[in-house]
């Protein structure tokens, strides 16, 4: 279970990492008037973030289906 701890949180750091390199490429962007190419760099980061979570959810969903015996 620990290492199931770990593995959550290193997938919440690697998204938390991640948002804030995303972040701050879009304020520097913003201030030289790339926005709407970055836009197309958002929006992968973005799916890869929902990918993770969906990961992580079936992961959760089937650890809980052996425990319950589902």
């Amino acid at each position: 279970m620990a290492e199931r701890r770990a593995g959550v949180r290193s997938v919440t750091d690697w998204i938390k990492k991640t948002w804030h390199i995303y972040t701050m490429e879009y304020y520097a962007a913003i201030k030289k008037d790339e926005f709407v190419s970055f836009v197309g760099t958002w929006m992968q980061l973005e799916t890869i973030i929902l990918s993770k979570l969906s990961q992580e959810q079936k992961s959760k969903h089937r650890m809980f289906s052996l425990i319950g015996g589902n």
